[in-house]
């Protein structure tokens, strides 16, 4: 213990040297992205974390809080003594990344910076509430780079999060970053009550459009029974238009699944395959672009590029899982490819894929079945928050009339998200 600690005060001893001879740690806002673009944790370095002064502080991140030199900003606030940051939350996946799906770091002292890294993956209300308490800080602040999409589960570690600091009576402060597939409009179905999970929390749609910021603001005003105290350090530089690569900002896998903005781009989409017997591509070099199953062939590939669908372009493909579902087997199937990122729309892409999977392989496709929820035993209705999916494409229907199934309940969303947006574009 006493040698992880003793490496923090050397980060800080050479971060003393280093501006002693004119070097210094690197300072982000003295290297600013392309369009003079800069992330929440920038815009609070460059304030010199005055939003923060004389309070202590905790921060729930993951390797995703990248500082555009690609130092972690945990690291570097460590190495100094401009913030007081005395712990760090971990989320699914863990601080630095270790666990894979469904797993977490549990609790440690971290070896680079010497700061106790508490869990808080699968707690909220009082535990995690408890966890907040017993760490002693004053104020959470929350960066985690999200994928846009409602069953990514960081933003409900954020809703979770800013619940428990309410309760816990503590500050919440939201680093935002950007939606990586942009913010120009909200797509799919609308969560429903009874089917709320650490996957889809509240009545958001499937893919959001939005920021963490923003959903900060919106979860703190339409969601939380007790309102958090809530500051978003919102962005510069960015609107609604752009991709994460317009931003000149490195990607980092968020988790071991997403390893780069084009799986982002098509999960909202096609992560809906885990809620059928197909492989999601799990266990491959492109999961949720690459999605078969043993008995699919080269007829759907064919099938979905004569429905002439925005945006997308299919191949027939073959691939072997290494592990989760068809693990070892061989997979026929498509390769997705996002051939136009405006015209692209996941949602209706993604159902037209499940649709005409069933369709081609009648007595083989099945969707997943949880034994363990026997009063809502279909995963498929907790990923789109409601039957109406699933009973949509077992009822014949096609893409479009799926499709219209959510309309009304995405469109009073629309209205909603208004209200909170804070960056110009889109709609």
């Amino acid at each position: 213990m006493g040698q992880l600690f003793s490496r923090r005060a050397l980060l800080s001893t050479a971060a003393v040297a280093m501006a002693g001879t004119g070097m210094g740690i690197p300072r982000l806002h003295d290297h600013p992205l392309p369009r003079g673009f800069q992330t929440g944790v920038q815009v609070l370095m460059a304030g010199d974390y005055a939003l923060v002064r004389g309070q202590k502080v905790g921060i729930v991140t993951n390797p995703t809080g990248i500082l555009p030199d690609l130092g972690h900003e945990v690291d570097v606030m460590a190495a100094g003594d401009e913030i007081d940051l005395v712990a760090v939350f971990g989320p699914e996946h863990g601080f630095r990344g270790t666990a894979q799906a469904g797993g977490s770091e549990g609790f440690y002292v971290d070896e680079q910076t010497g700061l106790p890294v508490y869990d808080t993956y699968l707690k909220s209300g009082q535990a995690l509430a408890d966890v907040f308490t017993r760490s002693g800080v004053d104020t959470i602040m929350f960066d985690i780079q999200d994928a846009g999409a409602r069953f990514y589960t960081y933003i409900w570690t954020m809703f979770d999060s800013m619940q428990a600091a309410a309760s816990a009576g503590k500050r919440f402060v939201v680093l935002d970053r950007p939606n990586p597939i942009t913010g120009r409009r909200a797509y799919g179905p609308v969560m429903t009550p009874q089917f709320s999970t650490f996957i889809g929390r509240e009545a958001i749609p499937q893919a959001h459009g939005m920021t963490v910021g923003e959903l900060a603001k919106l979860f703190n005003a339409e969601f939380l029974e007790q309102p958090v105290d809530l500051t978003v350090v919102r962005m510069r530089g960015w609107s609604r238009d752009l991709t994460y690569e317009d931003t000149g900002l490195p990607w980092v896998l968020p988790s071991p699944n997403m390893p780069t903005v084009d799986t982002a781009f098509v999960y909202s989409g096609t992560g809906m395959f885990e809620g059928t017997n197909l492989s999601e591509g799990r266990g491959t070099t492109r999961p949720f672009e690459l999605i078969g199953a043993p008995y699919a062939d080269h007829r759907w590939a064919e099938t979905l590029d004569a429905l002439g669908l925005p945006g997308a372009g299919f191949r027939p493909a073959y691939f072997t899982p290494t592990f989760s579902k068809h693990a070892n087997a061989l997979c026929g199937g498509v390769q997705l490819y996002v051939t136009d990122r405006k015209a692209f729309d996941p949602l209706k892409t993604g159902v037209a894929m499940i649709v005409t999977a069933k369709r081609l392989y009648p007595n083989d496709f099945a969707w997943r079945y949880d034994t363990s929820d026997p009063a809502r035993p279909y995963w498929i209705d907790k990923m789109t928050g409601s039957t109406q999916v699933r009973t949509g494409v077992d009822a014949g229907k096609g893409p479009d009339e799926v499709e219209a199934g959510w309309a009304d309940e995405l469109r009073a969303f629309a209205e909603m998200r208004k209200k909170y947006l804070i960056y110009q574009g889109g709609h």
